[in-house]
């Protein structure tokens, strides 16, 4: 199973956000450069971005600072937010990221999703963000009147690479991940599942491993706020 550190970019600094909400944020001072450096220095291999400036906006605001990510530390990257056209998957494949990860415009329009499969085989991930078992979209603000599993049953052999679930009632909470309900979508889903919102501490990473169809699992706030200490978390992946 797949470890993804996590660095949440906003005006060039790493953020943690509450639930998403842009007026609950904590700001870190350590910069995503440095913070993707440690994440290398404990032997991490994989990493997990989003960038919320684009997320606001829908452009590719902070690529340059991402393409010094990826060019320094050979580290495979998923990175997110805001990402809406063919032209801004291919700015990030183009610059090296690993997989490029499809949310809001994806729910709104499932052709986007089943073209950007095709053109960029093996390089689209799916975000799937659920609050009480339906989709919200839009930076969480809206929520669709759709139930995350039809959806995924109807995108299911489009050719998504990864599956990134959040519960968006648990980001950034430290309350646990929504093991039941990641479990109900990695027993469907086509492709590996990632957990993502709510780790809280070593025993959700065990539990994690435990799970079918698990293909890794994010952390962020909880190595932020040093629940989980990065030199024990990579002795885990290694185990």
């Amino acid at each position: 199973m797949k470890v993804f550190p996590a660095i949440d970019i906003k005006d060039k600094k790493c953020v943690r956000l509450i639930k998403g909400d842009f007026n609950n944020k904590t700001e870190y001072k350590i910069s995503p450069i440095e913070q993707a450096k440690k994440y290398k220095d404990h032997g991490f291999k994989n990493l997990h971005i989003v960038d919320l400036d684009g997320a606001l906006t829908g452009r590719t605001i902070n690529i340059d600072l991402i393409k010094d990510v990826v060019s320094k530390f050979d580290l495979k990257i998923e990175i997110g937010g805001g990402i809406r056209n063919f032209e801004s998957i291919q700015k990030y494949t183009d610059i090296g990221v690993e997989k490029v990860i499809l949310g809001s415009a994806a729910i709104k329009d499932k052709n986007f999703l089943k073209e950007a499969c095709k053109r960029f085989p093996n390089k689209i991930a799916l975000g799937l963000d659920a609050k009480d078992g339906y989709l919200a979209v839009s930076g969480w603000k809206e929520n669709s009147n759709q139930l995350t599993i039809d959806f995924l049953q109807e995108i299911n052999d489009y050719g998504v690479s990864r599956l990134i679930y959040t519960d968006v009632n648990r980001d950034g909470t430290k309350q646990s991940p929504n093991f039941e309900e990641t479990s109900k979508i990695a027993e469907i889903s086509n492709c590996p599942v990632i957990i993502s919102g709510g780790v809280s501490s070593m025993d959700d990473i065990r539990k994690a491993k435990s799970l079918k169809n698990i293909g890794g699992i994010i952390v962020g706030k909880a190595i932020y706020d040093g629940d989980i200490k990065l030199e024990e978390l990579a002795k885990e992946i290694n185990a």
